[in-house]
């Protein structure tokens, strides 16, 4: 898992970067306005929208962007209708890729994937070639230099989390993805902060890639990110912690 949350990191890393030129604004709108369609527009009762607007409030987006993506969502202004769709295949080396995207033009972000996977020497497969490698999970990130290692421990582990694992300054607790809720519900009880609580798509297994095929790997997954309908890229990759602290 250290190499999701390495990854993790460089996306985040990469998204403030992006909001201080307001790129990251429209997936984050999109994102709002799908969740508020699907679950309503009350984030107390809307566990996907609850996450949406704390990641939008983490990236200083305008409070009004916020509403007005609510509001697209539950139909109380007109707006795009977003699909979700999902998109997998093969990076270099052999490592498996799952992109989700929201689009109102699926033939669109179909061509745009499709040429960012053959322009960084991947392939795009068909649906379900490399889902089955990857289990959901429930994630939780809890800023590390307020807390001891053992107080967030004995919170997690009694609140029934599966994992905690320390990465730079951050904890990263892992859920099954039916307890996510749950368990976040009582690490704030036990009066500890979250930066973060998602569902995520975890490998199963890795793939390992180290040199120049690591670098073309990185440089897809960034390639994919970059494009205006993805919302979420998923990686088994394993590659030298080098490697990564250079991209």
């Amino acid at each position: 898992m250290a190499g999701h949350s390495k990854w993790a990191n460089i996306r985040h890393r990469k998204a403030a970067q992006d909001a201080k030129r307001g790129k990251i604004y429209t997936k984050l709108a999109r994102e709002i306005t799908v969740a508020a369609r699907e679950g309503g527009g009350d984030p107390e009762t809307n566990p996907r929208l609850r996450a949406a607007i704390e990641r939008a409030r983490k990236f200083n987006m305008p409070k009004e962007n916020i509403e007005r993506a609510i509001k697209r969502g539950t139909g109380e202004i007109a707006g795009e209708a977003y699909e979700e769709v999902t998109y997998e295949g093969y990076g270099p080396g052999g490592v498996a890729i799952i992109v989700k995207c929201l689009t109102d033009n699926r033939n669109r972000t179909a061509a745009e994937v499709r040429h960012a996977f053959s322009k960084h020497g991947g392939n795009l497969g068909t649906s379900g070639c490399v889902s089955w490698m990857f289990e959901r999970k429930g994630i939780i990130t809890i800023p590390a230099e307020n807390y001891d290692e053992d107080t967030v421990m004995m919170a997690v582990i009694e609140a029934g989390a599966d994992d905690v694992v320390k990465e730079e300054s951050y904890f990263v607790v892992y859920t099954q993805a039916q307890d996510l809720e749950d368990v976040r519900k009582a690490i704030l009880d036990a009066g500890l902060e979250i930066e973060e609580s998602k569902l995520d798509l975890i490998p199963q297994n890795t793939t390992r890639v180290e040199g120049e095929t690591a670098l073309k790997v990185l440089k897809l997954l960034e390639a994919l990110e970059d494009l205006d309908d993805v919302q979420e890229v998923y990686s088994n990759f394993d590659m030298p912690e080098e490697v990564m602290s250079n991209a």
